[in-house]
């Protein structure tokens, strides 16, 4: 029987992170005197790596250790605001517990440094779900590009077409879409219009079940 996975983006996707992440950046640019706007941070933050963000809000390109400089400050704000406020999206344990219970491989794969992962799978009691976990510090190639879906696929031992992909952003549906995977978009930061074409939608994971992964998986591998 071949196996199947599940693979899970981190913000908006296990836990609704992105408010905090906003509150978080607005500290983070008062400090630096960069001006911000909601619209903004809906199409340039959400869903995008920091070395993105900095570069567009500063205007400039922000790299290296500077770039590194800048993200420990912003993401330690970032942890100290959302620590106490960690919770999962609704329903998501009795949906990792279903797919647990029909022999998925399960990660997560997320543009977030691996101190912000490690936080929320403790936080929320998680980690024990998880066959991989993938942060920014493990890939060199951030989403949309594929790098880190087909690295999870590969630490899973799974087919990337044996793969689905569950995310929130843009670019992180197109980065699974680039892996060669099918993509359950999780409506908890943008509406089915604002997303890439997906195999189903999910306000929340009630409305999702582990053999209906399973059928849809099957329907796209013959």
């Amino acid at each position: 029987m071949k196996k199947f996975a599940a693979i899970f983006d981190m913000d908006g996707v296990i836990a609704h992170t992105n408010p905090y992440h906003a509150k978080a950046f607005e500290v983070f640019f008062d400090r630096h005197a960069i001006s911000y706007s909601p619209k903004e941070f809906e199409q340039h933050m959400y869903g995008k790596h920091n070395s993105y963000i900095f570069t567009h809000f500063f205007k400039r390109k922000v790299l290296g250790e500077e770039l590194l400089r800048l993200e420990a400050e912003k993401e330690g704000l970032f942890r100290e605001i959302y620590k106490s406020e960690a919770k999962p999206l609704p329903y998501l344990q009795d949906f990792l517990s279903d797919l647990k219970a029909h022999d998925f491989q399960i990660a997560v794969a997320t543009s977030a440094p691996r101190a912000n992962m490690d936080l929320i799978l403790d936080a929320l009691a998680i980690r024990d779900f998880f066959q991989s976990t993938l942060g920014s510090e493990n890939v060199s190639l951030h989403k949309p590009h594929p790098e880190v879906y087909l690295k999870s696929a590969e630490n899973l031992q799974v087919q990337p077409e044996q793969c689905m992909v569950f995310e929130d952003s843009f670019s992180g549906v197109t980065a699974g879409l680039n892996a060669g995977m099918q993509v359950v978009g999780v409506l908890s930061t943008h509406t089915k219009e604002e997303l890439p074409v997906c195999s189903d939608y999910i306000k929340n994971y009630k409305d999702i079940t582990a053999k209906q992964v399973s059928r849809m998986i099957q329907q796209n591998v013959g």
